[in-house]
C-alpha cells in the first residue's frame, strides 16, 4: 500500500471505435433526401428529461464549483444523448449530513448520487445494500492504484475519490520562518514552540469549536499515531469489547497543551470563521486538514501555509501523517436513472476536464490521467509520506466520531473530565458494536 501510494501506475488507455457506414448506388439524390430527412428528424427530436438528485454533505463550500461542473455535464449529455438533465443539488453543513443521507437511505428517498467518507461509511454502505459497483465503468481504470483500495471492498470499486489527503495540523509559514521555527517532532519540541510563540506575543493554536466535527479531528490524529506505533491491537481490542480509551489516555497531552494556548471565544469560531482568522495570521497553527485550503486562500490570496504531523508524545515514531481519501462519491443502488448517474461519475473523472474540477477544489490528484501541478501544502505532506512517516486513516465508527466531538467540546468547556470523556467513547463504541456499525 505504501508503495502504491507512492507510484503512479501507467495510464490506462481507454479506446473507442465508432462504425459509420455510406450508402451508395445509382439513386443518389433519393439518398441525400433520406439523409437530410433523417437529420433532421434527429435534431428536432424531444430530449429525454432527466432530473438527478446529488446529495453533497460537508460540500456546501466547494458549491459554486461543483455546480459549475454539472452543468459542463449537462451540455455534454445534451449534446452527445439528447438528454436534458437538471440537478436538484443538496449541500448540508458536515454536522448534520450523516444523519440525514442515512435517514434517506434507510427510508427509500435515495439520491441518484451521494457523498461519503470512504474509509467511515463505505463499509456500513456496502453491508447494507445501498451502493452500485462501479467496478465495470471506464472510472474505475483511472483511479491510482494506492487510492483504488480505499474506495473498494470486495474487489469492487463503490466510490468515486474526491478529497485524497495527507494531513496532520496546518501551520504559518512566514510566522514560523520569521521566529527560526521549525515544526515539532515530539510533544516536548511541541511545548517549546509553542513557549517561543507566547514569548513574541503570537497565539499558538486557532480554536474553531463551534463545529463539533472540528474538535472531532484530534481522535483520527491521535488513535492513528498510537495504533501505528505503541498501540498496534488498540482497534481490534475495542472492536471486540476488550480495549478502553484509559490505555490511550497520553492523547488528552497535546489536546490539553492546544486548548490552553489558543484563541479566544473558541465556541463562536465555526469552520469559516476560523479558515479566515488563521489566514489572516491570528494564530501560528491549526488543527485541521488541508481541505480548508480553499476557503484559507479566499481569505488571504497570500497565505502561506504547511502541513505537518501532530505530536502526540515524545516518540518521533508516533508523529505521523494520516493518509485518507474522506469525500468520495458513490451511486445509489436504487437511483432511478443510473445511465445518466453512471454518466456524471465518469464525467467526474474525465480526462481532460476533471483536472480543472480537482485543481479549482485544491484537491490532490487521484487519476492516473491527473496532469495538474500539486499545491506546496501537499509537498510538504509528500516529504513525511515518502520518508514511509505516515499511516492510513483509522477504521473508527461513525458514531464514535461523531460523539466524540461533542465530548471535546464538553472537555474543552470543562464540563466533562477526561475520565467522562474515556468512559463516554468506550460506551459509544460499544454500543457501535452491538448495533454492527464497526
Amino acid at each position: 500500500m505504501k508503495k502504491a501510494l507512492l507510484t503512479l501506475a501507467m495510464l490506462v488507455m481507454l479506446g473507442t471505435t465508432a462504425a459509420c457506414g455510406a450508402g451508395g448506388g445509382n439513386n443518389g439524390n433519393a439518398s441525400n433526401a433520406d439523409n437530410t430527412s433523417k437529420e433532421t428528424t434527429e435534431t428536432t427530436a424531444a430530449p429525454q428529461k432527466v432530473e438527478l438528485k446529488i446529495f453533497l454533505g460537508g460540500l456546501d463550500r466547494f458549491r459554486e464549483q461543483f455546480d459549475s461542473y454539472f452543468e459542463q455535464f449537462a451540455e455534454k449529455e445534451k449534446k452527445e444523448k439528447n438528454i436534458e438533465v437538471t440537478f436538484n443539488s443538496e449541500y448540508p453543513g458536515a454536522e448534520n449530513a450523516p444523519q440525514i443521507l442515512k435517514t434517506r437511505l434507510a427510508t427509500g428517498d435515495v439520491p441518484d448520487i451521494f457523498s461519503l467518507h470512504a474509509i467511515n461509511d463505505l463499509p456500513s454502505y456496502y453491508k447494507a445494500g445501498y451502493l452500485t459497483d462501479l467496478s465495470d465503468q471506464p472510472l474505475a481504470g483511472k483511479i491510482i492504484d494506492g487510492i483504488k483500495p480505499i474506495v473498494s471492498m470486495d474487489d469492487k470499486v463503490l466510490a468515486v475519490p474526491m478529497e485524497s489527503l495527507a494531513w496532520g495540523y496546518l501551520y504559518n509559514k512566514q510566522i514560523f520562518k520569521d521566529l527560526g521555527l521549525t515544526p515539532p517532532m515530539t510533544l516536548t519540541e511541541m511545548k517549546a514552540v509553542v513557549q517561543k510563540l507566547n514569548e513574541n506575543k503570537v497565539t499558538p493554536f486557532q480554536l474553531s469549536y463551534k463545529e463539533s466535527w472540528i474538535p472531532q479531528l484530534f481522535l483520527p490524529l491521535t488513535v492513528g499515531g498510537l495504533v501505528n506505533s505503541s498501540h498496534p491491537d488498540f482497534l481490534d481490542k475495542m472492536n471486540k469489547d476488550q480495549g478502553s480509551f484509559a490505555e490511550i489516555k497520553e492523547m488528552f497531552g497535546i489536546i490539553d497543551l492546544v486548548n490552553a494556548n489558543g484563541t479566544d471565544r473558541a465556541f463562536e469560531s465555526g469552520n469559516d470563521d476560523g479558515a479566515a482568522e488563521f489566514a489572516m495570521g491570528k494564530a501560528a497553527m491549526w488543527v485541521q486538514g488541508p481541505w480548508d485550503a480553499d476557503a484559507i486562500l479566499k481569505a488571504n490570496d497570500k497565505a502561506e501555509f504547511g502541513v505537518a504531523p501532530l505530536p502526540i508524545n515524545d516518540d518521533p515514531k508516533s508523529t505521523l501523517i494520516n493518509v485518507s481519501v474522506s469525500t468520495a462519491l458513490a451511486m445509489s443502488a436504487e437511483s432511478k436513472n443510473k445511465e445518466v448517474a453512471l454518466d456524471l461519475l465518469n464525467f467526474i473523472l474525465d480526462d481532460q476536464a476533471s483536472n480543472d474540477l480537482y485543481q479549482s477544489l485544491k484537491f490532490n490528484p487521484v487519476s492516473k490521467t491527473h496532469t495538474f501541478k500539486s499545491y506546496p501544502w501537499v509537498d510538504d505532506a509528500s516529504v513525511f509520506v515518502n520518508n514511509s512517516q505516515f499511516y492510513l486513516d483509522p477504521s473508527i465508527p461513525s458514531a464514535v466520531k461523531d460523539e466524540s466531538g461533542k465530548a471535546l467540546q464538553s472537555y474543552f468547556d470543562k464540563k466533562m473530565s477526561q475520565e467522562e470523556v474515556i468512559n463516554d467513547l468506550d460506551k459509544t463504541w460499544k454500543d457501535a458494536n452491538a448495533a454492527g456499525n464497526k
